[in-house]
C-alpha cells in the first residue's frame, strides 16, 4: 500500500511535467478549412452527470451521426458498473503523462474540428487529456482558463442550454456554422 502511493506520487509529478510540456508546445491540427464537421467532448462526470445531452450538437450543428464523441471523466469509477459514456479516471494515470485506457486512446486518436472542455475546475488528467486533443478551435470554463481554451465562456457548468446557445452563438459571430 505504501509503495503503492509513492508509485502514485511520482506519476502524478511525471504527468505534471508533460502537461508542462505539451502547455509550451501545443499539438497542430493540419485542417485549415472553416466550418464544424467532428466534435469531441471532454466531461466531469462528478459534476455534470447528464452526458447524453451532447448529442444535441448533431441536431443544433447539422452534423452527420457518430460526429459527436464524447469521453467522460469520474475520480473514481468501478470498471464493472456500466457506463452509458466511456469513462477513464485518475486510476487510468501512467507514467510520462499516460492516459491507460482504451477509450482514450481511441478518443485521442481522432481529430476534431471543435473539442468542448466542459469541465470548470483545473484537474490534471482532464487537463491532459484536453492537451492532447487533436483539435482546431477549443471551448471551454472560465474558470480553467485560456492555456487549455481557445474560447472560454462565462457560463454555470449545470446549465447545458445556456452553453450550447453561447457557443452557436460564438461559432457564428466565427463564421465556423
Amino acid at each position: 500500500m505504501f509503495l503503492k502511493g509513492i508509485k502514485d506520487k511520482f506519476k502524478r509529478k511525471s504527468g505534471r511535467k508533460i502537461l508542462k510540456q505539451l502547455v509550451a508546445t501545443p499539438v497542430a491540427v493540419a485542417r485549415e478549412s472553416k466550418g464544424i464537421r467532428s466534435v469531441g467532448c471532454i466531461v466531469d462526470l462528478d459534476k455534470f452527470e447528464k452526458s447524453e445531452v451532447f448529442f444535441q450538437f448533431q441536431e443544433e450543428l447539422s452534423l452527420h451521426p457518430n460526429a459527436v464523441k464524447i469521453i467522460g471523466y469520474k475520480r473514481f469509477y468501478d470498471k464493472n458498473s456500466p457506463y452509458a459514456t466511456p469513462v477513464f479516471s485518475d486510476k487510468d494515470l501512467g507514467w510520462n503523462g499516460e492516459i491507460e485506457n482504451s477509450y482514450a486512446h481511441e478518443f485521442l486518436g481522432r481529430e476534431y474540428d471543435l473539442l468542448v472542455n466542459y469541465y470548470d475546475e483545473d484537474s490534471l488528467l482532464l487537463n491532459l487529456m484536453s492537451m492532447k486533443t487533436k483539435a482546431r478551435l477549443k471551448v471551454g470554463f472560465q474558470k480553467v482558463g485560456p492555456t487549455y481554451n481557445d474560447l472560454m465562456l462565462d457560463t454555470p457548468l449545470k446549465d447545458f442550454q445556456i452553453f450550447k446557445k453561447e457557443l452557436k452563438k460564438y461559432l457564428g459571430i466565427f463564421k465556423e456554422i
